[in-house]
């Protein structure tokens, strides 16, 4: 369980590292997530980050979250949750399996996941913000063997995009992207 609380705080303090460019301004650019503006990806880690402070607690609800309040810089309001998110998940005194739908995963395992969605989409945040803020290498490697443990065919194109290809001696970064369906060399569109 500490291994995939550590793996989460580093995904999340990546991703804040990623959020300090946002400004309100940027928020109608595109993103690397080919349907989703930056708004609207900044509103999907908001909720990734509600669904797994849920998990901390023990159940994720399948239900969607409701409509979000506008709001003018919703990157102040993800610092604040990932914070609380973090806190949530160090405190956690249990092991016991976390139940989401019909399902009984180990809170590592939910980490782990939640981890891999974090920090790419931080890297979705930078890049869409005009940001060259890459993954730690050594984090890159442990998602991307995490990545191809959990992200599976019944995955695409729902979840993620088809993965691309990417020369063999890429660094890890970009296998991990690719594996994910991203353009390791993706640049905003003006």
């Amino acid at each position: 369980m500490i291994a995939g609380t550590a793996l989460l705080e580093r995904a999340i303090n990546y991703t804040l590292g990623s959020l300090r460019v946002v400004t309100p301004a940027a928020l109608c650019r595109t993103t690397p997530c080919a349907d989703w503006n930056l708004q609207e990806l900044l509103d999907h880690v908001n909720d990734a980050f509600q669904a797994l402070s849920e998990a901390a607690s023990g159940q994720i609800t399948p239900n969607p979250p409701p409509p979000h309040a506008p709001n003018p810089n919703p990157a102040l309001a993800l610092r604040d949750g990932a914070r609380e998110l973090l806190g949530r998940w160090t405190g956690m005194l249990t092991s016991d399996p976390i139940l989401i739908a019909d399902r009984h995963l180990t809170s590592p395992m939910v980490a782990a996941v939640g981890a891999i969605e974090i920090t790419i989409h931080g890297w979705d945040v930078s890049k869409a913000c005009g940001e060259h803020h890459p993954i730690p290498p050594l984090m890159a490697e442990e998602l991307l063997d995490l990545a191809l443990l959990f992200i599976t065919r019944s995955d695409r194109p729902a979840r993620f995009a088809s993965p691309l290809t990417v020369p063999p001696c890429a660094p890890a970064q970009d296998h991990l992207l690719a594996y994910l369906g991203r353009d390791p060399d993706w640049r905003p569109h003006p």
